[in-house]
Order: C-alpha cells, then structure tokens, then sequence
C-alpha cells in the first residue's frame, strides 16, 4: 500500500469539521533506512532533525519498536500496539530502532472538530501516547481509508473524517479502559451497577445499597464508578429516573405529580426544576411535546 500523496478538499469539505490531508502504511524492515525510499516527500524528514508539520497526525505502529520525541511530550519509547498523535505546529521525531524496524500506519487531518477536543482536554500534547494492543480492527480502519483516499470519489472527504473520528474513538475507549481498570474485574462490577441501577429505577434505591449488592464498600464504589463513568453513581441513577420519567410524559396519562413521586423525586417542584435542568424544557413541555397515545 502506497502513501497517497496529494488528497483534494474544497470549502465545502472544510466546513464539515474535519478534512484529512494524508494517509498510508509502510513497513520498515531491520536494517532499511528511515524514512523509506518512496515515502511521500511532502512529509520527509530527517528523524536526527524532526520536523514541524501543519496538521494533526494518528499513527499507529502495529508491530516493532523505536522512539516518539516531542517538544512537549518528551521522550517515548514506542513498542507495537501503540498509538500516538503529532499535532500541528509542534515539534517532534520518530524513528524504529534500526535492529527492530516496524509497521507504521498514519493518518493526517485538520479542523475544527479535532480542535475542540483538544480544547476541552480529550488530547493533550503533553501525553501523545495512547496503549492500544495489536487490533485488526485499526489496521483495517487505516486500510479502507487508503482507497478511498486513492479513488477520491464524491464525498470521500465526509467517509475520510468518519475513519478519523472512528481511529479517535476506538484510541480513546481502549487506552482509557488499560489506564482506569488494567486487568481487574471493573468492567464486569460496573456493568452490574448499571443493571442494578436500570432494574430499582423506580425504587428508593441508596448508593450504599448499590455498593453492598456488589460486595465492596461504600467510598470504592463511589470513586472507581466515577472514574469508569464520568458520573457519580447518585448522578447516573438521576439521570436513569429522568429518561424514565421522559417514558412516562411520553407513553402514558399519570400525572406529572404522580409521576415524580413514583420515581422517588422530593416534591413536584424539586421533580421540575431538575427536569428542566436536564432537558432544558419543564414536564409539562416534554408531555406537550413529545406524547403520543398509548394503545387502546
């Protein structure tokens, strides 16, 4: 599989947020020089030097090892099965070790929507290194972008930033999975949270009654839920009564008052003020809007 070296995108491309710029494979045997005769020229570079590039880049090395450095990241030993993303405007190298070589998969993009994640903190030049495994999944996602980059038919531009967004996702989950649970049996406990939390949704359920079912305590739960979720458990199980709540305001006739308190809210208008919080329309305006007649 050949780099592709010149890949077209116009205003209208642009404004979907994403464009990609570059992408391609190449294998690096131990011993061969790096970068490879052929790679494409509009990105060569001297590994001893760097380089500073005007575009964001996800490369995965599938297999081998070498070396990532950055200008804010440091030094990285890279192994197989690991991803990394250069960003645009900062320096950096990498290189195999010459007795090891690799196989280097790469893809080049730019706009906005990389942007704001970066802005709210989802990457970060400080830590461009991202624990993947060896995936075929990866590998073919960077294998189906290359001819549709070659072929460049109508819209290739929007199934190139899906690719992207896909690799992003994928890198992101995976790592954060081996960061927050390493091999431990998280996944499993706070799938059982979840289902205990889905099955008592309209029961006066109690974290600590959650953390009890699971067999560890009270302040674990609390912390290893939050760190897996992005929630506390309190603040998920609400968010369960309101989608619930939302079931009710569309399906059925109750009451908005007989409706927060068979949910276990405070009071009607406690019920309202974080409904409308988390909807940003009252109740009422949901059941307005949204209901629909149940069958006769």
């Amino acid at each position: 599989m050949e780099p592709i070296k010149y890949i077209a995108e116009n205003d209208r491309d642009l404004q979907w947020g994403l464009t990609v710029c570059s992408v391609g494979f190449q294998h690096v045997r131990p011993g061969e020089p790096y970068p490879p005769r052929g790679h494409n020229a509009e990105y060569l570079f001297n590994p001893a030097v760097g380089r500073v590039i005007q575009e964001y880049q996800l490369l995965y090395i599938a297999r081998g090892k070498g070396v990532l450095k950055t200008e804010h990241g440091g030094e990285f030993v890279i192994e197989g099965g690991t991803m990394f993303l250069i960003f645009p405007g900062e320096w950096h190298s990498y290189y195999p070790y010459p007795n090891e070589g690799w196989e280097e998969y790469w893809i080049g993009f730019q706009g906005p929507n990389i942007d704001s994640r970066v802005n709210a903190g989802f990457f970060s030049m400080e830590h461009p290194i991202y624990k993947v495994g060896y995936s075929n999944t990866i590998i073919n996602l960077y294998r189906e972008a290359i001819p549709i980059a070659t072929s460049q038919d109508v819209f290739f531009q929007q199934l190139l930033a899906g690719i992207v967004n896909h690799l992003l996702g994928l890198m992101f989950m995976i790592n954060g999975n081996h960061t927050l649970v390493g091999n431990s049996g998280t996944p499993d406990i706070i799938a059982r949270a979840r289902e205990y939390m889905q099955q008592h949704v309209e029961q006066e359920l109690q974290m600590p009654d959650v953390a009890e079912y699971l067999h560890t305590s009270y302040t674990t739960f609390r912390r290893t839920f939050k760190q897996y979720v992005g929630l506390s458990p309190v603040q998920y199980f609400i968010n369960l009564r309101i989608h619930r709540a939302k079931e009710l305001l569309r399906g059925t006739d109750l009451a908005i008052k007989d409706i927060c308190y068979r949910l276990h809210f405070e009071n009607p208008e406690y019920f309202t003020t974080l409904f409308k919080k988390k909807t940003k329309i009252t109740p009422s305006e949901f059941r307005g809007t949204y209901h629909f007649d149940t069958p006769s």
